[in-house]
């Protein structure tokens, strides 16, 4: 192994996050076993696509527009937004195994048809996605990391949005949701940057959730322990 590659070919990335937590149970195994490949973009995978060529959307679905969730979480989000709108088709992006065989198992109770999951970085899924090929994104409860000397791991840096807006479709939307001030700093900071607009015209276009959504454990979480949900949109516009 060079110092620049990883194990299985691919460029070596720093990955700070959990991989997996406590142990899964025997359902949530079998959703591993049964689900995981054959919902996942073989394309991403380095052993299939050591080229990295762009992964083909149209196959796995149509003509849909397709929607990225970056970090899904136990996936109550994306599945909630799979059924809403079944004339999309979904990507969502979890390295945690845990939280993707949660997804699994709710993907089986709902019987939704239009999402695909890449169970790792998110990274390596830009690296496959075609250019200005995804209509909406979304970043929901990110890891904090708030501890200042570790900002440079949150998501809103460049390393990550870079890429994030060359797959953005002109015009695609963009959500985040936090309940850190200093994460709402940071990306109101950092996403303008990248060739976005903060769609926001007062308060009350942040502190309010979006029409169509779904509070997650997380939010839950945070609202439990006194922490103020931010909403943040914005547009595509480079």
């Amino acid at each position: 192994m060079t110092a620049d590659k990883h194990p299985s070919g691919a460029p070596w990335r720093n990955f700070y996050g959990r991989f997996k937590g406590k142990g899964l149970r025997k359902s949530q195994e079998a959703y591993l076993d049964e689900d995981l490949a054959k919902l996942s973009p073989g394309a991403v995978g380095w052993d299939v696509n050591p080229e990295r060529e762009p992964i083909d959307l149209k196959g796995l679905f149509g003509d849909r527009d397709v929607w990225l969730e970056v970090g899904f979480g136990g996936g109550e989000h994306m599945v909630h937004q799979a059924v809403q709108n079944p004339d999309v088709g979904f990507i969502g992006c979890e390295p945690y195994i845990n939280g993707v065989a949660m997804l699994l198992g709710k993907i089986r109770d709902s019987g939704a048809q239009n999402i695909a999951v890449h169970p790792g970085d998110a990274r390596d899924m830009f690296d496959v996605l075609p250019p200005a090929s995804i209509s909406r994104a979304f970043l929901l409860y990110p890891d904090p990391w708030p501890k200042k000397r570790h900002h440079r791991r949150r998501f809103v840096t460049p390393e990550h949005l870079e890429p994030l807006s060359k797959v953005l479709k002109k015009g695609a939307i963009f959500r985040v949701a936090t309940d850190i001030p200093d994460y709402v700093r940071q990306t109101l900071e950092q996403v303008p940057r990248h060739g976005f607009e903060w769609l926001a015209e007062g308060p009350s276009e942040w502190r309010t959730p979006w029409n169509d959504w779904i509070s997650t454990r997380y939010e839950q979480k945070a609202l439990r322990e006194g922490r103020v949900p931010h909403y943040l949109t914005f547009r595509k516009i480079g």
